[in-house]
């Protein structure tokens, strides 16, 4: 994220022209969906073994000449997240063909919207990790502007880690710390509001910027990681 007024538009068209930085910034964000969905889908198979290659496979796909990131249709509605997805379903297809020469099935190079979605208990997998990256970058975000921010709200991250992480009740941090219960409550409450606001600027940037798309979004996010 950039700024402000950048969007995974403006990554995945720099980094469809060739921009070193944008591939490397797009592979991490993307890789841990795109493993976890091949992880899922290869368990106990003999492709299992293949999933950092067909991992690293999805990216060169993306990467290349008129390649899918220089083909995607920036418009379509649900963001890039299910255009991704459709990327790593034709190189899994391929992969599996390549072990039974009897399976024929190729997806069309060209026509990424037409995959059919057979595999719906992969794709969940694929959006609970994208769910987690989104999550995740959010509290990297968060941080980044407690940062700035001043001590208070530095201790609004540290109180967000123990009552998440540590699973501690607001009353057992409050005579860890010190304080009144009645104000951990009230700071716990800001630093929830602080994360929302986070997550809403990570999806904005992942759903193109627009406001609808964006709390459709994390209404979803927050629907599948329940």
């Amino acid at each position: 994220m950039a700024n402000s007024e950048s969007t995974c538009w403006t990554m995945i068209d720099a980094a469809a022209g060739g921009s070193v930085a944008d591939r490397e910034t797009f592979a991490k964000l993307y890789w841990p969906a795109v493993a976890a969905y091949l992880k899922a889908r290869w368990s106990g198979s003999p492709n299992a073994q293949y999933v950092s290659d067909a991992a690293q496979e999805v990216f060169v796909e993306c990467f290349r000449t008129s390649g899918p990131l220089a083909r995607v249709d920036q418009s379509r509605s649900g963001g890039f997240r299910p255009y991704l997805y459709g990327i790593a379903r034709k190189v899994a297809l391929r992969y599996e063909s390549r072990q039974a020469a009897s399976f024929h099935r190729r997806a069309d190079e060209a026509d990424l919207e037409n995959i059919a979605s057979d595999d719906t208990s992969f794709s969940i997998q694929f959006d609970r990790a994208w769910a987690r990256t989104m999550m995740r970058r959010a509290a990297e975000l968060q941080k980044e502007q407690a940062a700035s921010a001043g001590e208070d709200a530095k201790r609004r991250i540290e109180l967000l880690r123990l009552r998440f992480e540590e699973g501690r009740p607001i009353r057992e941090i409050a005579v860890l710390w010190q304080e009144e219960p009645a104000k951990l409550h009230h700071q716990y409450a800001m630093a929830r509001k602080e994360f929302s606001s986070a997550l809403r600027q990570v999806v904005a940037f992942h759903s193109g910027g627009d406001s609808d798309a964006t709390q459709q979004e994390v209404d979803l996010l927050l629907e599948i990681l329940g």
